[in-house]
């Protein structure tokens, strides 16, 4: 017999809209083909033993918009809006890793000094961001439309109006492979990164500020609070967030072209972030909900691609699929599923009573 109350308990969760979507593009791969996830090992180019097929391909392809999905909810839940420009701050970070190389013999302290340079440089323009919406009052969306604008064309500035191209083996440190260890590095580095967010958030006081903030600023700062300092914070935190997307990135495809760099990946990570259940508004956040929330967005590009549906016509159906998720996340259906499980909750305790 099924147990209501915990039925009840499960689609009043944050995570049952993005867990159930989970599966259900599950349950349809192992239909479609049993196959789909299946995992082989091979031989790559540069003759390293790796692992190959869609569930890799998921994982790897993901970890940009993973971080970037981090960085997001934060934003949100602090400013309650969103950051538009992280795409073009990526390019930014990436044009100044692409620079650091270029101007050096690659080695991995170099490629370190390149994510570290990149990395302080785009903190500064995302704290152009934090400035304009912690200390002026401009809704994030506008605020980071000038970034979003002009990110792109300082990125190309930067090396001297030019896409160079970078080539090491060591890039795979970043962007491929670790000789001896077959998984993508780009995997290890999410875990790596969700790892280090979840303990800056839940062995310090930031995560429960951070909310505090985005539920009741004025309640915050009546309680010793800085909304302004926490804003910046999260914005210091996005700028790690675009310089490892932005890295990551230049390291796979071997060059920094800052028109096609992580083209529309902000949609990607807002959307990452309403599918895992956060609310758009601000307030109380769930990062592994963002997490998953991605990590469906590139399983749905997988499974499109696997369908043979051409590249042109794959936004189309992700976004088909991405309104019913979100139409399913939203408050109006939540209230629903809210009232038939009250009354179902409520006949068996009639049952019981009687």
């Amino acid at each position: 017999m099924f147990n209501l109350q915990k039925i009840k308990k499960l689609t009043q969760s944050q995570l049952a809209i993005p867990l159930f979507a989970l599966l259900i593009l599950v349950i349809f791969n192992l239909i479609r083909d049993p196959s789909f996830f299946s995992i082989a090992i091979k031989k790559n180019n540069l003759g390293n033993t790796v692992l190959t097929g869609n569930l890799i391909s998921i994982l790897n392809g993901a970890s940009e918009l993973v971080i970037l999905a981090i960085g997001m909810t934060l934003v949100t839940s602090v400013t309650k809006g969103q950051d538009i420009s992280v795409g073009a701050a990526a390019a930014i970070a990436g044009s100044v890793f692409v620079k650091i190389l270029r101007a050096n013999t690659i080695t991995l302290p170099i490629i370190l000094l390149g994510v570290l340079v990149g990395c302080l440089v785009a903190i500064v323009f995302c704290l152009f961001n934090g400035t304009l919406i912690a200390k002026f009052n401009i809704q994030p969306m506008i605020a980071s439309l000038i970034l979003f604008t002009a990110g792109r064309p300082i990125a190309y500035w930067i090396n001297g109006g030019a896409t160079p191209n970078v080539e090491s083996t060591l890039l795979g440190y970043l962007g491929g492979f670790i000789p001896g260890i077959p998984i993508p590095s780009p995997i290890l580095i999410v875990i790596l990164f969700i790892i280090l967010i979840n303990l800056l958030l839940k062995k310090t006081t930031l995560g429960l500020y951070i909310q505090a903030v985005g539920i009741n600023e004025k309640a915050a700062k009546l309680n010793g609070i800085d909304p302004v300092f926490m804003k910046m914070i999260v914005f210091v935190i996005l700028g790690v967030c675009v310089t490892m997307a932005g890295s990551m990135n230049v390291c796979r495809i071997g060059l920094i072209n800052h028109e096609t760099i992580l083209i529309d990946i902000e949609m990607d990570a807002i959307l990452a972030v309403a599918i895992g259940g956060n609310s758009l508004g601000g307030g109380k956040f769930k990062l592994s909900g963002s997490i998953i929330g991605a990590y469906i967005i590139q399983a749905l590009t997988i499974t499109l691609y696997a369908m043979k549906v051409s590249s042109t016509a794959v936004k189309a159906y992700k976004a088909i699929v991405i309104i019913i998720l979100v139409v399913i996340g939203s408050p109006v259906v939540k209230s629903w599923f809210k009232k038939i499980g009250d009354y179902f909750s409520g006949t068996q305790t009639k049952a019981g009573a009687k």
